[in-house]
C-alpha cells in the first residue's frame, strides 16, 4: 500500500499536467477552429470581410457578453454595436494574416500560458495557495476538470476568456514579426540630425488673405469639382455618407414651466421642514436627488450655496435654489466630526453571494465570532485573514482597507458606519446584506486621518422639465413647417421667413446611432439613408427639440460629393482667388530689392531667424511649407523670390542665409534607436489600417438595425 502511495506522490503532478491538456483539447476544440467560425455560419450574414462572413447571432452573442462585462457601467447598445463590428473585423482579418503565415497557437503554449508561472489575471485571481498567496496552478487544473461536465459553463469560459487568451498570443506574435522588421539605417539618422540642427534666417513681404473679404468671392460647383478631381486623395471616403440642413424647434421649459415647478415646490416646503423623518418624506412625494444616510465633509459638499447650508440649524431648510436641472430645497438633518480618510482590517465571512445561500447564517456568526475571539486574543492577523477571509480583494494587503470620506456611498453601510463613525481601536462584528453579498464582517479601526464636521443633509428635488402643452406646441410648429416645406427651396425660404437658424451636417453614416450636434436618434439616420436629396423630414424628437431635415447630398465610396468637399475645398479655392488677386495688385512685376516689393505692397520688410527645417513653423507666420522651402533652398540664397502663394497669405521672399546650430543632446546613434522605436510602436496599429484599407469589407448591418 505505501508503495502504491508512493508512487502516486511521485507522478501526480505530470497526471495533473497530462489531464490539463486533455481537458484544454476538449474544452477548447472551438476557440482552435474559431477563426473560420464566421465564414461556417448558416445563418444571416451582417457583413462579408475578404469572403469571411460575420454572422449575426455571432454578433449579437458578443454584444450581450460585453453588456455582461460591463455590468451597470454598460454604454448603450448602439454604442457597443459599434465596437462590436469594429472588433469582428479586426479578428478576421488578424485571422486571416495568421492563416497565410502559418502562426499557430498550440494547446501547450494555451497550457503554458494559463498554468505556468504568469498566468493571466483572470485565472490568477481566482486560484491563490491560502498560506503563500501565490498562484495555484493545481486548483485551477482541478476546476477545469469540473467545468469539463457543465458543456454550457466550458463554452461560457471558453467564449469569455480562452479565446481572448488564444488571440491575445496570437497577436503577440504577429506584432512582434511586424515590429521586428522595423529598421532605421544609420545615414538617415544623420541627415535627420543634420536637418535638426540647421536653421534658416529670411526678410519677407507679406499680404494676408484676410484683406480680402470672403464675401467680394464666388466659388461654383463646378469649381469644386474640378478642385476635387486635381486634389482626389484628400478627398476620398472610405465609407458611404450623406448631408443635411435642418432647422430646430425648441421643446425646452418655457418660464411658466419653470414658475410651475418652483410653485410645486414652494408647496412642499412647509411640510419637508416640518416633516420628522425626512428620509421617509422623500420617499412618499418622490426626489431626483435620493437620500443618503450618510456625513458628507463640509470641504467636500460640491453643492450649490453649500455654506448657506452648512449654517443652517438642524431641521432648518434652505431653497429653493436651482442645481442643474433641479428646483431644490435642503434640509440639515445633523452634523458629527468624521475623518476625512479610514484605514481598517477585516475579515468576511459570506452567507451569500449575488442572491444564492452560500453558508448557513447561524453558522458563519460562529465563525465570525470565533475570528473575533482569537484576533482580539493576539491571533495572527494575516494568518486569519488567508485561512478564513471570502473577501479574495484583501488578502493581498492582509484584510487592511483605506477608505476616503468620499467612498462612503460606495460601502456597506453598516461597514462605514464603523470605519468613519467609530474611533481608533475599535473592533466590532457587523452583519452586511446588500445587493452583490452578504455575510458577517469583523472590523479593527486602525486608523482616522484629518478630522472635521461631517453634515447629513437631505434634498428634495423637483426636475424643470418642459409641460405637454410646450412639447405639444413645439412639436406642432415643427409640423407645419415640415408641411408647408416639403422641397429644399421652400425649406430655405420658409427658414429665412420666420427668422429659423438653418444648421449643416455634412457626414452622415448609414450606421450612426448619433448625429453630430443633435443627439442619438437611429430612425433619423435611417429616414436620411432611406430618402432621397431634396426630400424634407416630419418632425423627429431630438434632445429637448424637434427637428425638420433636408437631405442636401449624397456622397457614395470613393469621392466626395460637392457638398460635402465644399467646406473643405471652399476655402482653399477662395484663397487661390485671393493669391492672384493679391499678385495681380500688390506684387506685379519682378523684384530684385525685398524693400521695391515691400513699396508696391504698401507695407514694410520684416524678418524671421532661427527657422527650423523639421518643424516648418514660422513666428509670425505660422506653417508656411512653401516659404521654409526658399529658406532652405541653396539656389535661393541672397535673392529675392518670385509671389508665393502660402496658407494663409502671399508673400515675397529673401533668403538671408543658412547655419548650422550645435546640439550636443542627441547623437546619430541615440536618434536612430530613437526612431526606430517610434516606428516599431507605430507599426502595430498601421498595419491594421493597411489590412482594413486594402479588405473587400461589406457592411450589411442597415439591413438589420
Amino acid at each position: 500500500m505505501s508503495v502504491i502511495q508512493r508512487i502516486r506522490d511521485k507522478y501526480a503532478a505530470v497526471v495533473i499536467s497530462v489531464i490539463a491538456l486533455s481537458l484544454i483539447a476538449f474544452i477548447l476544440m472551438d476557440a482552435f477552429v474559431g477563426r473560420s467560425r464566421f465564414s461556417q455560419s448558416g445563418g444571416s450574414s451582417l457583413g462579408v470581410v475578404n469572403g469571411d462572413k460575420i454572422d449575426k447571432a455571432e454578433f449579437e452573442k458578443k454584444i450581450s457578453m460585453m453588456q455582461a462585462n460591463y455590468g451597470q457601467q454598460a454604454p448603450p447598445r448602439e454604442q457597443l454595436m459599434g465596437q462590436v463590428w469594429q472588433q469582428s473585423v479586426d479578428e478576421i482579418l488578424m485571422n486571416q494574416e495568421y492563416e497565410k503565415l502559418g502562426l499557430q497557437y498550440t494547446p501547450k503554449e494555451l497550457n503554458d500560458e494559463l498554468f505556468g508561472s504568469n498566468p493571466p489575471q483572470w485565472l490568477a485571481g481566482q486560484f491563490k495557495d491560502k498560506a503563500t498567496g501565490a498562484y495555484d496552478a493545481n486548483a485551477a487544473k482541478q476546476a477545469f476538470a469540473q467545468i469539463k461536465k457543465d458543456k454550457e459553463r466550458a463554452q461560457s469560459i471558453n467564449d469569455a476568456y480562452i479565446t481572448p487568451t488564444i488571440s491575445q498570443g496570437l497577436r503577440a506574435k504577429y506584432t512582434a514579426l511586424i515590429t521586428n522588421s522595423s529598421y532605421v539605417p544609420k545615414w538617415l539618422a544623420e541627415r535627420s540630425l543634420a536637418d535638426q540642427n540647421t536653421v534658416a534666417k529670411i526678410s519677407f513681404v507679406s499680404v494676408p488673405y484676410s484683406s480680402i473679404t470672403d464675401t467680394t468671392l464666388k466659388v461654383s460647383d463646378d469649381e469644386i469639382k474640378t478642385y476635387i478631381n486635381k486634389h482626389k486623395e484628400n478627398f476620398k471616403q472610405e465609407e458611404a455618407s450623406r448631408s443635411i440642413s435642418y432647422v430646430s424647434f425648441n421643446a425646452n421649459p418655457s418660464g411658466a414651466d419653470t414658475t410651475n415647478v418652483l410653485l410645486q415646490l414652494m408647496n412642499l416646503k412647509n411640510d419637508f421642514t416640518n416633516a420628522p423623518k425626512a428620509e421617509a418624506y422623500i420617499a412618499r412625494v418622490g426626489s431626483e436627488l435620493p437620500f443618503f444616510d450618510g456625513y458628507t465633509l463640509g470641504t467636500k459638499m460640491q453643492v450649490p450655496n453649500a455654506d448657506s447650508i452648512k449654517n443652517l440649524a438642524n431641521g432648518q431648510t434652505f431653497g429653493p435654489y436651482i442645481d442643474g436641472k433641479n428646483f431644490v430645497i435642503a434640509k440639515m438633518i445633523d452634523r458629527r466630526s468624521i475623518p476625512d480618510s479610514a484605514k481598517i482590517r477585516h475579515i468576511l465571512v459570506k452567507t451569500g453571494d449575488k442572491g444564492q445561500i452560500t453558508l448557513p447564517d447561524s453558522i458563519a456568526k460562529i465563525r465570525i465570532d470565533s475570528i473575533a475571539a482569537a484576533a482580539q486574543s493576539g491571533a495572527d492577523f494575516n494568518e486569519l485573514v488567508q485561512k478564513s477571509s471570502d473577501d479574495e480583494g484583501s488578502k493581498n494587503t492582509k484584510g487592511e482597507y483605506t477608505f476616503a470620506s468620499s467612498q462612503f456611498g460606495g460601502i456597506s453601510k453598516e461597514f462605514a458606519e464603523v470605519a468613519f463613525y467609530g474611533k481608533v481601536g475599535d473592533k466590532k462584528v457587523v452583519k452586511v446584506e446588500n445587493g452583490s453579498y452578504s455575510g458577517y464582517h469583523y472590523i479593527e479601526v486602525l486608523q482616522q486621518q484629518n478630522p472635521g464636521t461631517g453634515f447629513k443633509v437631505a434634498y428634495l428635488a423637483k426636475p424643470i422639465d418642459a409641460s405637454q402643452e410646450t412639447i405639444n406646441n413645439a412639436n406642432s410648429q415643427a409640423a407645419q413647417f415640415a408641411a408647408a416645406s416639403r422641397s429644399k427651396e421652400l425649406f430655405d425660404e420658409n427658414a429665412k421667413k420666420q427668422s429659423l437658424q438653418i444648421g449643416n451636417i455634412g457626414d452622415v453614416k448609414e450606421n450612426d446611432t448619433q448625429v453630430p450636434g443633435l443627439g442619438d436618434n437611429r430612425s433619423f439616420v435611417r429616414w436620411v439613408y432611406e430618402s432621397k436629396t431634396g426630400n424634407v423630414s416630419e418632425p423627429f424628437e431630438m434632445n429637448d427639440k424637434y427637428v425638420v431635415a433636408v437631405i442636401t447630398g449624397v456622397s457614395d465610396k470613393g469621392l466626395m460629393s460637392v457638398a460635402k468637399a465644399r467646406p473643405t475645398a471652399e476655402p482653399m479655392l477662395l484663397n487661390e482667388k485671393k493669391a492672384v488677386q493679391i499678385i495681380n495688385t500688390k506684387f506685379k512685376g519682378t523684384f530684385t530689392d525685398i524693400n521695391q516689393a515691400a513699396t508696391a505692397a504698401g507695407t514694410s520688410v520684416m524678418t524671421a531667424d532661427s527657422i527650423s527645417f523639421m518643424q516648418g513653423f514660422i513666428p509670425n507666420l505660422g506653417n508656411e511649407l512653401k516659404v521654409v522651402g526658399i529658406a532652405f533652398n541653396k539656389g535661393m540664397q541672397g535673392k529675392v523670390s518670385e509671389p508665393i502663394a502660402g496658407s494663409a497669405g502671399v508673400y515675397i521672399v529673401k533668403a538671408e542665409g543658412v547655419r548650422a546650430v550645435p546640439n550636443t543632446n542627441v547623437d546619430a546613434e541615440g536618434l536612430r534607436k530613437q526612431m526606430q522605436d517610434q516606428y516599431k510602436q507605430m507599426s502595430g496599429y498601421r498595419s491594421m489600417e493597411a489590412l482594413k484599407k486594402a479588405a473587400d469589407i461589406k457592411d450589411n448591418r442597415f439591413e438589420f438595425y
